[in-house]
């Protein structure tokens, strides 16, 4: 997956909201690197891994993963020479610690996440090490019992800095001193006890003058009465941190020992911190677990835009086996470049092993590559027009497309002459179509419409565009090319039907009659209402005998997503049945019926129907009112 690709579908966004879950820097950098796959049981096996980490969330959102921080330098440097830091070691034994509680807190999860579960079993437990560094290091320093070296020597310590504060006490409170005093106070300098002289009586105090103060008038001065303390102090000071020193490169070397066992159990705490951080996106978004394949269908159902959130309208459409291209036309902002967007992002999630919004039913091709052309790719700097940098980009796409290739073009051919753009864009979706990519296009040239039309293995789709409001719904309607409503929305608008009649012949070279917009609205809808209501009679006259009859409850397959429903009743006066699918009853043309398994081979002569198409409780109900009047007692049919 080229840059370009994934800067389009904006799949940096989801990866930088995947991120924000993360608890560690190593977590989040592990997120940043994320890649699709194009191994479909690799694929499978992340997906599964991140419908087990959900589960695990269900049951315990605290998963614990911390200590995290800082081990990754500890790691870089070991078995280089390098002593480690009490604060290393600190943080060391904090991530083994976490390692212990990642252990039980898997063990009990093995029963509904086996996969993810059995990672911790990598994670080595190493109880030695963990007790040397918590014997060796407490409240942040090496401790005094960390070696029986170092107990002495601090022994020797704590007598000698006594010994070096009386003698420092007993000059402070001579009555020779008494009069050179600027204050009766000891304070320190460096690591060295010093008393503070007036600075006229310099003379009077032999010692060495380590600072003064800021004004200047005074001097701290170490005495030669106290500095032979002093000196001995430092030395007991340089034998402790000799002795500090041989207990860290002791428990260093520890560490280097396990260093194997702990940079496994480090990239396995980072894994599940990735895969968790993974999980709780999924959650957030309620995405679900999705099938996939390589050539089969292309089936997303109730799918949304992650990150247009709740503001996303659901889309659902089926592209079978045979089916490589969909062409989506429509209005301007109606949705078509979200749509084709939609379709991108989700398989690119879908290959990183995430789930997506969309109904656990829908089915995703994997593809090796994808493409895509949206938007405005203008380069100033290379004085391109934005039509020759789109068709540099097309030039790239032609070259890289093969049959695991799924393009996404937005608008294709426009920006130029619209007759020169529209065979240029018909050219280019048949090169992609011969080289076996599926291809998702949006345009607005009705002659790549009726080309879809007429070629198989493409399919037409619409955004329905509501004429009663003048507004978009984002719905997308496969099946039929949509229009772009110019001319109905002129007309709606009171421009005068001379004009629309003119512009309609100048586009599409063919005479067309538009009634006048002076009639009163509401008798404009009445008008429509009876227009549509005789034309449908005229086709029924000429069509009746071919609308094929079928009876209530039998069951049928629905073209072109080929779910499969019951029968309620129909057809109407304009050859629509009425349908149960999945529990709801939906209006559907007797033209995308087929007849699966008729109801006298399903059901028996007196079966009551009423089971099928009405709820248990509107059966008590009519049960109820059979019996006896009832008040309070409704029943809602369906209509």
């Amino acid at each position: 997956m080229n840059q370009h690709t994934l800067n389009m579908l904006e799949f940096n966004h989801i990866k930088d909201a995947i991120a924000a879950f993360a608890l560690t820097i190593e977590g989040r950098d592990k997120v940043q690197n994320l890649v699709p796959s194009t191994n479909v049981k690799q694929i499978e096996a992340w997906l599964e891994e991140v419908s087990e980490a959900v589960e695990i969330l269900k049951i315990s959102a605290s998963v614990p993963i911390h200590g995290l921080d800082g081990i990754s330098t500890i790691l870089a440097n070991m078995n280089k020479g390098a002593v480690l830091k009490v604060e290393q070691l600190t943080k060391l034994y904090d991530f083994l610690d976490c390692c212990g509680k990642m252990r039980r807190y898997m063990r009990s999860k093995t029963f509904y996440a086996p996969r993810v579960s059995a990672y911790v079993e990598v994670i080595d437990e190493l109880p030695e090490l963990e007790a040397e560094i918590i014997r060796c290091v407490r409240g942040g320093r090496v401790d005094d019992y960390a070696s029986k070296e170092l107990l002495k020597v601090r022994k020797q310590l704590t007598i000698q800095e006594e010994r070096l504060k009386e003698k420092t006490m007993q000059m402070l409170r001579s009555t020779k001193f008494k009069p050179y005093l600027q204050e009766n106070v000891i304070s320190q300098r460096n690591g060295r006890y010093v008393i503070p002289i007036k600075k006229e009586y310099r003379n009077k105090i032999k010692g060495a003058v380590l600072d003064t103060s800021a004004s200047g008038s005074t001097l701290f001065i170490e005495p030669e009465e106290i500095a032979i303390f002093q000196d001995q102090l430092t030395w007991l000071l340089t034998d402790e941190e000799i002795e500090v020193q041989k207990v860290l490169t002791y428990l260093t070397g520890m560490v280097e020992q396990k260093e194997p066992q702990i940079r496994l159990a480090a990239e396995t705490m980072i894994q599940y911190d990735f895969l968790f951080a993974k999980a709780k996106y999924c959650r957030m978004i309620k995405g679900s677990k999705v099938k996939i394949n390589q050539f089969e269908e292309l089936n997303l159902i109730q799918a949304r835009h992650p990150l247009l959130g709740d503001k996303a309208v659901p889309l659902t459409f089926t592209m079978r086996r045979e089916e490589k291209a969909l062409v989506i036309t429509g209005p301007n902002t109606g949705g078509k470049t979200v749509t084709i967007k939609t379709v991108g992002l989700l398989t690119l999630m879908v290959q990183c092993g995430l789930h997506i919004p969309a109904k656990e039913e829908s089915n995703l091709r994997i593809f090796d590559r994808i493409l895509v052309d949206i938007g405005d790719g203008q380069s100033i700097s290379e004085n391109l027009s934005t039509f020759s940098s789109r068709i540099v980009n097309i030039i790239e796409i032609l070259k890289e497309t093969n049959d695991r290739t799924l393009a996404l073009l937005d608008e294709l051919g426009s920006g130029t002459d619209p007759g020169e753009g529209m065979g240029l864009a018909t050219a280019i979706l048949e090169t992609l179509f011969q080289k076996g990519a599926t291809l998702f296009a949006t345009t607005h040239y009705s002659e790549i419409k009726e080309f879809a039309e007429e070629h198989p293995g493409f399919l037409n789709g619409s955004m329905e565009f509501d004429l009663t409001t003048f507004s978009p719904t984002y719905r997308l309607i496969i099946g039929r090319g949509g229009e772009s409503q110019a001319f109905a929305i002129a007309l709606r608008l009171g421009m005068h039907p001379a004009i629309v009649e003119r512009a309609h012949y100048l586009t599409y070279k063919e005479e067309k009659e538009y009634r006048s917009q002076e009639i009163d609205r509401w008798k404009l809808k009445e008008l429509e209402k009876q227009v549509m209501t005789n034309k449908y009679k005229q086709k029924q006259t000429i069509a009746k005998t071919n609308i094929p009859l079928y009876q209530q409850g039998d069951n049928v397959k629905i073209s072109p997503s080929d779910e499969f429903g019951i029968v309620y009743k129909g057809p109407d006066q304009h050859g629509n049945y009425q349908v149960q699918v999945k529990g709801e009853k939906i209006s559907v043309s007797h033209k995308r019926l087929t007849l699966y398994i008729a109801a006298s081979e399903l059901y028996p002569e007196d079966y009551d129907y009423d089971i099928i198409f009405q709820s248990k409780e509107s059966r008590k109900k009519s049960k109820l009112l059979s019996k006896s009047h009832q008040e309070n007692i409704t029943i809602d049919y369906f209509e």
